[in-house]
This record gives C-alpha cells, sequence and structure tokens, in this order.
C-alpha cells in the first residue's frame, strides 16, 4: 500500500474514532442522563457508530476536501 493511501485509510480510521468518541458520548448521556450501566450504553452506541463512521469519512473526506477548495475558490 503507498504511503498516501495508507495515510488516508489511517486518517479515517482515526478522526471516526474521535469523531464517534465525542457523539456517542454527548448523544448517549443527553439521553439517558448519568445512570447506572452508562459507560455500557455509550459503549454499544460508539461500536455502531464507529463500524458506520470510517468506512463514511474514508469514502467522503475526499469529497469534503475537493468541496471545501470550491468553495474557498482553491485550485485542485
Amino acid at each position: 500500500m503507498n504511503p498516501q493511501k495508507k495515510f488516508h485509510l489511517v486518517f479515517s480510521l482515526v478522526m471516526a474514532a474521535i469523531m464517534v468518541f465525542i457523539v456517542t458520548f454527548i448523544i448517549t448521556l443527553v439521553n439517558v442522563g448519568w445512570v447506572e450501566g452508562f459507560a455500557s450504553l455509550w459503549l454499544r452506541a460508539f461500536s455502531i457508530a464507529y463500524v458506520v463512521a470510517a468506512p463514511i469519512i474514508f469514502f467522503m473526506a475526499p469529497i469534503a476536501r475537493k468541496l471545501t477548495g470550491k468553495i474557498l475558490g482553491m485550485p485542485a
């Protein structure tokens, strides 16, 4: 695997972990509060969301970069 593709894959996995960690924690806290078993509820939400988010980020990041470039008037 060439370094650019490896970078994109690792970036997608790390970005998904960071984003999903924060969002699922907050949404779980808002939905159920700080209850007994919160950690297991949150980890379940995290696990499901991470499996969904990582491939979405992998495939959508290049599109988001191109769109951002167009919005800002930067060359491709």
